[in-house]
Order: structure tokens, then C-alpha cells, then sequence
């Protein structure tokens, strides 16, 4: 359930904006999707010219791009813990922000998932001292109304659909494009793609998923992008909360 939106040259310019805001030997969060890439292939020219810094993905994708850039990369838990150099800045993307209106917009909540990873990028994106989202316009609203994908482990699948019908969601099992059956995550586990509709609260929608029994985590991103850079086809806005 990937997004379509802006322009590449939209999503090139906000993911290589984030990734000029590294800092020679910070340990980076790599996201996932097609605006963090761009972000991605610039660290990696970046590093072609000297820049000293390590990667930590997010994803099979995320990881195998890394790679192909010739970053250097870090598993999270070589990246956390006692000793550990912890990490600087993640760098992602989004499937919607929440974006305050008026003379001096803001950036809010989030909804992630469109590729699936929502799980990792959010271990990886909370861990961060800052969060940078990456986005065209596209992906800004004035209030989140995109499915919220729900990563749930596949013997709660049923239990974990009906408390989203109890919460006032409706669950879809997310499918497959290119083959038979339903998507499966990085982590084994599936996903229900939960339509809410206008999402008037989002910190309290979290709350509920994240304790239902059965669920991995959710797509919802509440109180953890430090910065959103927005871009156009000339230039880049940057958000802050």
C-alpha cells in the first residue's frame, strides 16, 4: 500500500535537504521509501567526498541501498545500549504529516507503514536524538485520514481486527502485488491496513493499538518528528513541532 505523490524531483530535494544536516561521525537512522532513498544516495556522495558516518537501516531495503552506496552500517543494537555511540539523526519518510495551518505551520503526527516497515523505523526513529521526516507536498494534510497500517502477529490477526472494529476502525489484510497471498513484514508478521477516517486524536488512536494484545506496533508517529522537510519543485520548506 505504497504512496504515490510529488514529483522525484520533489522527493529528492527534501531527502537530500536531511541528509546535508549530518554532521561528520554521526550514526544515522536510514528509512524506508522512495524520499528516504534519495536521502540515502546522498550520504553516499557525501561520503565519496569524505563524510565519516554509519548507517543504521530500517529495512531489507533500506539495507541493501546502504550497501550500494558503500555506507557503513550498524545493526540498532550495535548502535544502542552501554557503549554504544547511540544515534544521532534518523532520516525518513512519511505516508502522511499532519502539518498546522496559519502563519507559522508546525509539523505533527505521522502515518507510516506504506511499505511495511513501520515497525523497525519506528524502533530506529524513537531512538534518534532527532527525527528528520523527508516529504512532498503531497503527503500534508491538516488532519490524518490515511488507513493506519497495524503490524500484528499472524495468530492475532482475528483478535486484533476485531478490537480496530471495536475502536471504530474497519481492517483490511493488507495483499501481495506480485504474488498470491498477503504481505508479509521484515519481521514475519502481517498487516491490517485500519481505516478510522478523519483521526481527530491521534496520541489517544495509539494508545488503544498499541495495547491491544496481538499487535506489533502501528503506523501512527505521535510527538517524534523533530523537523519535516517538505519539497517543491524549486525548493525545500522545513517544519518544525
Amino acid at each position: 500500500m505504497k504512496t504515490s505523490g510529488g514529483s522525484e524531483a520533489a522527493k529528492r530535494r527534501a531527502g537530500e535537504s536531511a541528509a546535508a544536516t549530518v554532521d561528520d561521525g554521526d550514526v544515522v537512522g536510514l528509512g524506508t521509501g522512495s524520499t528516504a532513498a534519495h536521502a540515502i544516495r546522498r550520504l553516499g556522495e557525501r561520503i565519496d567526498g569524505g563524510l565519516d558516518v554509519r548507517g543504521v537501516p530500517t529495512s531489507f531495503a533500506s539495507r541493501e541501498l546502504a550497501a550500494d552506496c558503500e555506507i557503513p552500517l550498524l545493526d540498532l543494537d550495535e548502535a544502542i545500549g552501554p557503549d554504544a555511540p547511540g544515534i544521532d539523526v534518523a532520516i525518513d519518510g512519511a505516508d502522511q504529516v499532519a502539518v498546522g495551518r496559519g502563519d507559522d505551520p508546525s509539523a505533527g503526527p505521522l502515518i507510516k507503514g506504506g511499505g511495511a516497515a513501520h515497525a523497525r523505523e519506528k524502533l530506529v526513529d524513537a531512538a534518534a536524538d532527532r527525527f528528520l521526516v523527508v516529504a512532498d507536498p503531497a503527503k500534508e494534510v491538516s488532519v490524518l485520514d490515511r488507513s493506519v497500517p497495524v503490524e500484528v502477529l499472524p495468530a492475532g490477526r482475528s483478535v486484533v481486527a476485531e478490537a480496530v472494529r471495536a475502536a471504530g476502525g474497519e481492517p483490511t489484510l493488507r495483499r501481495a502485488e506480485r504474488k498470491d497471498g498477503p504481505v508479509v513484514t521484515d519481521n514475519g508478521n502481517l498487516v491490517l491496513d485500519c481505516a478510522f477516517g478523519e483521526i481527530s486524536a491521534p496520541s489517544r488512536l495509539a494508545t488503544t493499538l498499541s495495547e491491544t494484545p496481538g499487535v506489533v506496533d502501528h503506523g501512527l508517529f505521535v510527538g517524534l518528528a523533530d523537523e519535516v522537510h517538505v519539497g517543491t519543485e524549486s525548493t525545500v520548506r522545513v517544519l518544525t513541532r
